[in-house]
């Protein structure tokens, strides 16, 4: 019988670390994926860059135009003024990409398909932007919910709608992200079984095989673009976030 394919989601306990007010404590899988995606980014950014030279070669191109791109990305969000907020935004999209990206490596943890990690990294970029409108611009940071030129008989129910989104944004923040990559590698999971399954069936089984076993190779390209979009639109929204914090006037 082919093996669930929730299975692969399931937090296994590694070792055991302590206990606090009850509340037993371990590494798991989890966490040492989180390691791993921690590990390869210092390695991809760190090793890469010790050693630059003039005419950069594979590994430091990729790491130089990671850099560019999520700066880039922030600065015609949240102009110049947003760059303060770069160590923050880049951290937060190579973790996301290449945890999306060990995810994809038969047998790993996909840390993001886990609703717990990416509301961790909604609300902190929620707190962050919450913190810092109210120290920059005191009580002006409600002017975000304030838009201009409505008229008055109406700006209750809008800045009623406002703030509604606003608390909403580290749910739509988070559930983007984990909705995408569960859903993906449930779907991988499920023609994989097929092929497995038809391929124990014969030479008719192999047969009937064959069209799974596109969807699945076809499959995981399309997740390997997912896991580059996912990482990008959280990035995205964290930076417009940080724009509001900036520039709370609409």
């Amino acid at each position: 019988m082919a093996a669930s394919p929730i299975h692969q989601f399931e937090i296994i306990k590694l070792l055991p670390i302590g206990k606090i007010g009850g509340i037993d404590l371990h590494f798991t899988n989890s966490a040492l994926f989180m390691v791993i995606a921690v590990a390869l980014t210092a390695l991809l950014l760190l090793g890469t860059t010790t050693s630059r030279q003039m005419v950069p070669g594979r590994l430091q191109s990729i790491a130089e135009l990671s850099y560019e791109f999520v700066a880039n990305t922030l600065r015609s969000t949240a102009g110049e003024e947003g760059m303060k907020f770069f160590p923050l935004v880049f951290s937060l999209f190579m973790f996301i990409l290449i945890s999306n990206m060990v995810g994809l490596v038969p047998y790993a943890f996909t840390v993001t398909s886990h609703i717990i990690i990416t509301a961790s990294l909604a609300l902190l970029v929620f707190v962050t932007v919450l913190v810092y409108g109210f120290w920059k611009n005191g009580l002006r940071f409600f002017r975000l919910f304030v838009p201009s030129g409505i008229p008055i008989y109406i700006l209750p129910l809008i800045v009623f709608i406002e703030v509604l989104s606003f608390l909403s944004r580290p749910i739509s923040h988070s559930v983007r992200l984990f909705a995408n990559m569960l859903a993906g590698h449930i779907t991988l999971k499920v023609f994989a079984g097929f092929v497995t399954m038809l391929g124990g069936l014969g030479i008719l089984g192999w047969v009937g095989a064959v069209l799974p076993l596109a969807l699945t190779i076809a499959l995981t390209a399309l997740e390997f673009l997912v896991a580059f979009l996912q990482a990008y639109v959280f990035t995205i929204l964290t930076c417009i976030y940080i724009n509001d914090a900036l520039h709370p006037g609409h």
